[in-house]
Order: C-alpha cells, then structure tokens, then sequence
C-alpha cells in the first residue's frame, strides 16, 4: 500500500475511494435518514442546492421531483454502487482463478474444455448479454451482481491461465505442466505470482462493475426506485437538466470521480508491483 500512495495518481484515487466509502458506510449519520422520504411534495421539490424547506431542513444538494434529498439519495446511493461493483468483481475474480489455474495446470480435454469456454464467453458481447440476462429475471440489486460477475471473469482466467502455464525459476524448470516429482511445488510459487495481474485487474475492473451497474439501473435494468443507485437517479433528473441540473448532475459527477479513482488506482497498483518500478521515485 505504501507504494501506491508514493504515487499522486494512487493518492488522490485512494483519497476520493475513501472518501466515498466513508459516506457510504456514515450514510445515516450524514443525511437526513429515509433517501425515499417525501415531505410536502408541491412545497419542496425541485429545490436548489442549499436551500431550507418549510420545516428547516437544509438541503445541500437540492431536491427532486418528489421532494427527496439528493444528498441522502446520493450517498445510500453510494451503498448501493459500490456494493454491486465490489461483490461483481469479486464473483468474477473467484471464477476466474478457480478456472485459469485448473486450466493452467490441467493437460488434454480438461484444458481444452475451459480454454475453449472461456474463448467462447470472451467473444459474446457483454453489454448484450447484460442486457438479455437483466431482461428475463426481475431487475435487483442482487441479479446485477450475480450477472455483472458471471460475464466479467474471463480475462481474469485467462491472466491466470497464463502465468500457469510459465514454470517456476530454476534451470530445470519445464514450460508446461506436469511439474518435476521434486521441483518446487507450483501452487506455492506460481499462484502468488498470479496474482499480481488479478489484483489490477480487479482494481480496474470494479470502476467498470459500477459503470455498468448504472448503465442498467439508468436503463431501468437494474436497481429500481424508490431505491437510490446512482444509475437511477441520473436516470430521473435526465428530463429536468434545464430546470433543475443537480438532480442528474450530482449522481453523475459523483459516478465519474469514483470510476477515474479505481482507474487511477488500477494504474498506480500496477507501476508499484512492477519490480522495476519498486526503486523509483513516483510523481
């Protein structure tokens, strides 16, 4: 960890990470408590940021059509986002290191069979599929987990499958399994070196898990109303942009920092596990 936040791209995606986390987890601490509750509608809705309703509630980020805090909804919001795209990534991670190692150190129709899958699932559109699959089942919270984590853990196997594939050093390693009787065992030095890629890639790919949970709640695929996802919420301000710009823009600017920081951290996890890099200086 200390590597990554010698890197400023690591430090401020970690910090707006934390960040996030922290209002998500303080949610009922921070807001004003029910993110559906709905106080004299023709008096309070479409409030602007800042303003004081008729019982002295300030809202900071304004409110909605119905009267709803957007900050409360943004940040039970937050619950809802990250947890979809933290638990997706790790469904896929799980798949994909039972399926690439089992790959990487199987030989004949067992190989075959898991490579051949995982071609075949990697040449699928994803974005379809997410679509099919969030149209036969009742759109939730877990169904999007469950499908984001189902469709994502390809790459990751095949990552695995191929630092597998390579033998442990020494001058009697072999490039394939079977493994030497006496070499050195591989799930032992070939798995945590597997790792390495896994965990960027898991760094980069939970930003993608929340973008494209809000891109289906956004196409009323995924987390419905009244429970607030940031998707959702872009999605019911997306018809009041001139009147009334914070409804949408708050989920979205909010969206935006949390995909860059998972990307800026994906990115400085990288530099920092790279051994070449270890000896630098980061920016």
């Amino acid at each position: 960890m200390a590597w990554v936040l010698r890197d400023r791209r690591g430090r401020f995606g970690a910090l707006v990470l934390a960040v996030a986390v922290l209002c998500a987890v303080a949610a009922p601490v921070i807001s004003t408590g029910d993110p559906a509750a709905q106080r004299d509608v023709v008096a309070t809705r479409f409030l602007p940021p800042l303003s004081t309703d008729l019982h002295g509630v300030v809202h900071a980020l304004g409110t909605d059509r119905f009267g709803r805090d957007v900050w409360t909804r943004l940040v039970y919001g937050a619950r809802i986002s990250l947890g979809v795209g933290t638990l997706a990534v790790l469904v896929s991670v799980a798949i994909g290191l039972a399926v690439g190692a089992v790959a990487g150190f199987s030989n004949g129709l067992v190989r075959a069979v898991l490579l051949a899958l995982t071609d075949f699932a990697l040449a699928l559109p994803r974005v379809v599929l997410l679509l099919l699959l969030a149209a036969l089942w009742r759109p939730s919270a877990a169904l999007v987990v469950v499908v984001l984590g189902l469709t994502g853990w390809m790459s990751i196997a095949r990552l695995v499958q191929g630092r597998c594939d390579r033998s442990p050093p020494g001058p009697s390693s072999r490039v394939r399994p079977p493994w030497p009787a006496t070499g050195p065992d591989p799930g032992r030095h070939i798995l945590p070196n597997a790792l390495t890629p896994v965990i960027v890639a898991a760094a980069l790919g939970i930003g993608n898990a929340i973008m494209l949970e809000a891109g289906l709640s956004f196409l009323g695929l995924g987390v419905q109303p009244p429970v607030p996802s940031w998707g959702n919420m872009i999605a019911s301000g997306r018809d009041t942009l001139l009147n009334a710009p914070w409804v949408a823009t708050a989920p979205g600017v909010a969206l935006v920092l949390v995909v860059v920081a998972c990307t800026l951290v994906g990115d400085a996890v990288q530099d920092a596990l790279q051994p070449a890099n270890r000896g630098q200086t980061f920016r």
